[in-house]
């Protein structure tokens, strides 16, 4: 199934239904009153969380969700009946946002969440309704209360235990696919992951959540390359992993890069559980493998891994750091 992360779509609730304007008519009832029923209420547009659910491909097929008019009240008193609302199912860190794109409405980051977008009008009331002692033969039906309609964002925020970061072709996909069953599109060229992937991971009789996050650019928090939308990924998750090339020239710019990306998107961002790994290292010799491994380490002030994804060359070691740090409310038992 393709990944969505983003959909726009149109919303439209409702209109209420007519009242009726009647009287009783019948053999041997000489002043029938008034016997005109309310109209019915139009439906909502309701959206909620599902568990089943990881992307909103479906919003791409269908952008358009407008709910029924209620039915029309009649006489003898008859209400005329409610029409259905319309439930959109959404991913679990589902953000919906107005037109603008800015305006947040709600944030449905909780399994089971409920939330009303739109609600349907109300019906009418029909001439019954307006029969008083002074007014016992009332000419007055109401039309039904227009619904509402507007076009909205649905924006999608993973959450996953552990999010993989790094610069574009630092293997991160390559390092997924080794460790989960999970099946990215690996190649020799930068960007070549353009939609995030999920993989779960299992170590120990127990599991956690990877997702692979499309490689990050300077200047990414100001909206370059993926910019928001692969950082508002890492939000969600719950510690990062960060690879690096090994076989590139300037490892220390390629670390200070991405942590001042996520300085400037987020401040709390840096201040996640991470675990710092070196990869391709079966592209080098020992002693580029410890010499940069002791720089990356003095820069960061954190310990390094040193990985090979292609050989499973201390993968290991790494998914079962990374298990010891994930949110004990996602490990399954």
């Amino acid at each position: 199934m393709k990944f969505l992360d983003e959909a726009k779509i149109f919303i439209k609730s409702g209109d209420g239904g007519n009242g009726c304007l009647s009287f009783r008519r019948e053999k041997f009832i000489e002043y029938g009153g008034p016997d005109g029923g309310n109209g019915g209420k139009g439906g909502s547009i309701i959206v909620e969380t599902s568990d089943n659910l990881n992307t909103l491909i479906d919003y791409r097929y269908q952008q358009h969700f407008r709910s029924a008019k209620g039915q029309n009240g009649s006489g003898r008193n008859r209400t005329g009946p409610d029409s259905p609302d319309i439930v959109l199912k959404v991913p679990v860190g589902t953000q919906i946002f107005e037109e603008d794109k800015e305006t947040l409405i709600i944030d449905l980051d909780k399994p089971d969440m409920r939330y009303c977008l739109l609600k349907g009008g109300d019906g009418g009331f029909g001439n019954n309704h307006y029969k008083t002692a002074t007014n016992q033969t009332p000419r007055r039906a109401d039309a039904g209360w227009p619904g509402a309609e507007k076009w909205v964002w649905l924006r999608l925020k993973l959450i996953a235990d552990v999010g993989l970061i790094g610069l574009p072709n630092a293997g991160k996909s390559t390092f997924l696919s080794a460790v989960s069953r999970a099946h990215p599109k690996i190649a020799d060229y930068p960007f070549t992951t353009l939609h995030p992937q999920l993989g779960v991971v299992y170590a120990h009789e127990k599991e956690f959540v990877l997702a692979d996050l499309p490689g990050l650019i300077e200047n990414a928090h100001l909206g370059h390359g993926l910019g928001h939308r692969f950082l508002g990924h890492i939000e969600r998750c719950g510690a990062m992993l960060h690879l690096i090339d090994a076989t590139q020239e300037d490892i220390a710019g390629a670390y200070k890069t991405i942590r001042r990306e996520l300085e400037l998107y987020l401040e709390n961002l840096v201040n996640k559980p991470k675990i710092l790994a070196l990869n391709k290292i079966d592209a080098l010799d020992q002693e580029t493998i410890d010499s940069k491994k002791k720089e990356l380490e003095e820069i960061s002030g954190k310990k390094v891994f040193v990985i090979s994804s292609v050989a499973k060359k201390g993968v290991h070691d790494v998914v079962s750091a990374l298990m010891h740090i994930v949110r004990p409310s996602r490990e399954i038992d």
